[in-house]
């Protein structure tokens, strides 16, 4: 089961935003949540939101195709922050002056994976007991030279021309 959810245009610059979903990325969605939801980052908060969706999406995903649900089996697999559009104002400066001011916006993308139940491991075959009169084929050996690379020769010093 997979599942979405995007939120653009979240009023913080996208180089905050990664701070704290690189803390999230590829980890248990419960694990995830409690990483937010004790984080002190103003992000952490809008992050939470997106994750609760994508969550709240991969449910109902799991309600249409009528299959057993449970969160908990649930993987970030997918999380990223990209610049949003910027807000472009001006600030009053000294004489009479404008100075820019840029309002960043960012847009955050998080998908959840349902985790497969691991397979047990395929028993390895048991190596077999050769004879010893057998015997195995050896494998040819080529001896390889190394050509000598050429001496380089050093350049003679040009005298400057005095004035």
């Amino acid at each position: 089961m997979e599942a979405r959810a995007i939120q653009y245009a979240v009023r913080q610059s996208a180089r905050k935003m990664r701070l704290v979903i690189d803390l999230i990325r590829g980890r248990a969605v419960p694990e995830a949540d409690a990483i937010l939801r004790f984080s002190k980052k103003r992000a952490a908060q809008q992050i939470h939101k997106v994750l609760k969706s994508a969550v709240a999406n991969a449910q109902q995903a799991a309600q249409r195709q009528n299959t057993p649900f449970d969160a908990d089996t649930l993987r970030v697999t997918y999380a990223v922050v990209n610049e949003g559009q910027t807000l472009k104002r001006f600030t009053a400066a000294a004489m009479g002056r404008g100075t820019p001011i840029l309002k960043r916006t960012s847009h955050v993308e998080i998908r959840v994976a349902g985790v497969a139940a691991p397979a047990a491991p395929a028993p390895t075959p048991a190596p077999k007991a050769e004879a010893k009169g057998e015997a195995r084929p050896k494998a040819k050996a080529k001896a390889k030279t190394k050509k000598a690379a050429p001496a380089k020769q050093k350049k003679k010093p040009t005298k400057k021309a005095s004035k």
